[in-house]
């Protein structure tokens, strides 16, 4: 295989890679439409932070519920449905700007859905990766893939949006991305997919929940690794919410500025991807999840102090390294040592985590950025991601021995050590 990428051996993978990538693009495009129009609006980083607050708030609120869904119900189906209703969402948002009668209170609803829509996308997107791969042992390969694919489109996506914003307006930024949604759903539909072990137990949604709680928080790998991301989450996401800020006030630039600032977090993105992709093991991602919120702390205060383009560029590809390396080494040894019929619940957590811990980030950085500037926030956020990493890392050998037994009964290797 080309690259060593052995997930692109099994064909319903083959379609995913190829309806996601087109349909990320338009995704990205969006987001960066959608914070510059908030910031064009209102001028302010505390805006930013709400509308940011209220398109993740959903995903923390109601993962849990979409993972016990996932549990039970087919997550090919359940990502059909979502994609037809995010596209809807994303030409609603076209049709109003390009009305001329966009208004902050309608981003604020839109945004609130895309959020309802996601709390359930995120999880079955996740647990149907695994259905797609026919060979176990590519699992990892793919979720890398699937994280080079979004830092692909993010490499792209703002790069176009850059362009387009200053050429005839955010509104076509949407109208492309609700366009872009016709591939991924063809893509879907024409996977041929085998029937799926439906999880039994308990009816009870509340009480499916409190059981999936308390297997991931009972066993401490799963839970330092739900919780560094909570972290993580919660103090670097709401970089890619700040920037805007840095683009106009510090840097003095203008749409495109957003965009290359963007587009280089992508690049490192793009490039943490693709080293996991080609990895033939999960052996060492122990390791990878240390050092990656470091790096991304590194690259945070860095940027905070950096006042030229060029500086800001490379930061800006340490933050989105680290980033990727956070999310996918973690969304990889998750999916590896958990229980097939908790795995719908588990990952649930890890959008919780990842996506439902971001809003409460957007808005407390959005509010400390009017209070104290946006460098000095970022500064204190990429502190946390240090000391976060130091006390990761001091659990690491506890983590080790509890996985092992788990990769030896898996047959990945002989011997492990995460």
């Amino acid at each position: 295989m080309p690259f060593n990428l052995p997930a692109l051996r099994s064909r319903n993978y083959q379609l995913f890679f190829g309806g996601q990538g087109l349909s990320l693009i338009g995704t990205w495009m969006t987001q960066i439409a959608t914070v510059w129009l908030v910031y064009k609006l209102t001028n302010s980083a505390l805006m930013l932070g709400i509308v940011g607050f209220t398109g993740q708030i959903p995903s923390f609120v109601l993962a849990p519920f979409g993972g016990v869904l996932v549990d039970r119900r087919s997550p090919h189906r359940i990502l059909v449905i979502t994609q037809i209703l995010a596209m809807l969402q994303s030409l609603t948002l076209a049709a109003l700007t390009l009305t001329g009668v966009i208004q902050i209170w309608h981003i604020l609803v839109l945004s609130l859905c895309q959020g309802l829509i996601n709390a359930f996308d995120a999880p079955a997107r996740q647990t149907l990766v695994r259905d797609l791969v026919e060979r176990p042992d590519d699992l990892a390969s793919a979720i890398a893939l699937n994280s080079s694919l979004v830092n692909g489109a993010r490499l792209v996506g703002p790069a176009i949006a850059g362009v387009i914003i200053t050429g005839i307006g955010t509104g076509y930024c949407f109208l492309i991305d609700g366009i872009s949604y016709i591939a991924v759903i063809l893509a879907l539909l024409a996977m041929r997919l085998k029937p799926r072990p439906i999880a039994t137990g308990s009816d009870n949604p509340l009480q499916r929940i409190r059981e999936g709680f308390e297997y991931a928080f009972g066993f401490p790998p799963i839970r330092s690794i739900l919780v560094l991301m909570a972290v993580f989450s919660l103090v670097a996401m709401p970089y890619t919410t700040l920037v805007p800020i840095f683009a106009t006030e510090i840097l003095h630039g203008d749409a495109h500025t957003l965009g290359f600032l963007m587009a280089a977090s992508g690049v490192g993105a793009l490039s943490g991807g693709i080293y996991l992709s080609t990895r033939k093991t999960v052996v060492g991602l122990g390791k990878v999840i240390v050092m990656a919120p470091a790096i991304a702390g590194i690259g945070l205060i860095a940027f905070s102090l950096s006042r030229s383009l060029a500086l800001s560029l490379l930061f800006s590809l340490l933050i989105g390294l680290g980033a990727i390396l956070q999310i996918a080494s973690s969304n990889t040894v998750l999916q590896t040592i958990v229980d097939d019929d908790k795995r719908g619940r588990v990952l649930s957590l890890f959008t919780m985590s990842f996506l439902g811990m971001a809003p409460f980030g957007n808005l407390l950085f959005g509010s400390l950025a009017d209070r104290i500037g946006a460098p000095t926030t970022l500064t204190i956020g990429g502190s946390v991601c240090l000391i976060a990493s130091a006390l990761f890392s001091r659990e690491l050998p506890k983590l080790r021995r509890l996985v092992q037994p788990i990769y030896e009964r898996a047959g990945l290797l002989p011997q492990a050590h995460s």
